[in-house]
């Protein structure tokens, strides 16, 4: 297991991590520990929060650091999957020929457009955010996560090679899916405990982009790949941050 954990956080984080082989055996657990790194990601960025308040930095400064936090803790792999998957999409080729723009290593247009777009975006959101909101926009990073771990092992995939294609076949299936199903199901809960108005409003947040995901990923793709799953969670945390703060101020 404890393999498993390294894989997970070696693969999807920067955090520093002991060298471990990627073996079948390690990898059929890996997805399971994909929430955890959510955790990290979500306490750490409870900490720049609290930093930030205690040296009384202005709200500009605030919103960009909580926008770029996730960018440097991951090393920017799911951003990288919401650039490829931004090209692809605003092609309106035909499925197999935005399989082959994922793949493409150069970006394109749109995707410079959309990814400016992201980061205005999620800085005017973070700029709106309250302190209450921040520990329920932090749960959001455990349920984005295990949601993005669910549809590996769970959606169909597009095709047979690619980051995806490797976690998904290597896994434990019906086990990883009870595991992931768990985790999603303790971050709601936390959520809502710690206020209910915005805990529901993180989960219906996350759960209509991920039905979003899987219709356009089947629909546009004919299923998923790492740059998809990338693509949902850069949007999901979006929609949940935005969707904590709309809750704790209008409902």
């Amino acid at each position: 297991m404890l393999r498993s954990v390294i894989i997970a956080f070696s693969m999807y984080s920067r955090i520093p991590m002991p060298k471990t082989e990627w073996d079948e055996r390690a990898m059929r657990y890996a997805m399971c520990f994909f929430p955890l790194v959510g955790a990290v990601l979500g306490a750490t960025a409870l900490c720049a929060a609290a930093l930030m308040n205690a040296l009384g930095a202005g709200t500009l400064l605030f919103s960009a650091v909580m926008t770029v936090l996730p960018i440097i803790l991951t090393g920017g792999i799911h951003m990288d999957g919401f650039i490829d998957t931004s090209d692809a999409a605003a092609s309106y080729a035909d499925k197999g020929k935005r399989l082959e723009i994922l793949k493409d290593p150069h970006i394109g247009a749109f995707s410079v457009i959309y990814t400016a777009v992201y980061f205005v975006l999620m800085m005017g959101i973070w700029s709106e955010a309250t302190a209450p909101d921040i520990p329920v926009i932090a749960i959001g990073c455990i349920l984005s996560r295990s949601l993005s771990g669910l549809s590996v092992v769970k959606f169909p995939l597009a095709k047979n090679t690619g980051l995806a294609a490797a976690f998904s076949s290597a896994a434990d299936k019906k086990r990883t899916a009870a595991v992931l199903v768990v985790w999603a199901a303790a971050a709601v809960c936390a959520s809502v405990f710690i206020d209910a108005r915005r805990g529901i409003g993180m989960t219906f947040a996350a759960l209509i982009v991920f039905f979003i995901y899987r219709y356009t990923s089947v629909k546009r793709f004919g299923g998923i790949t790492g740059d998809l799953a990338g693509w949902f969670l850069q949007i999901c945390e979006g929609a949940v941050a935005a969707a904590v703060i709309a809750a704790g101020r209008f409902l």
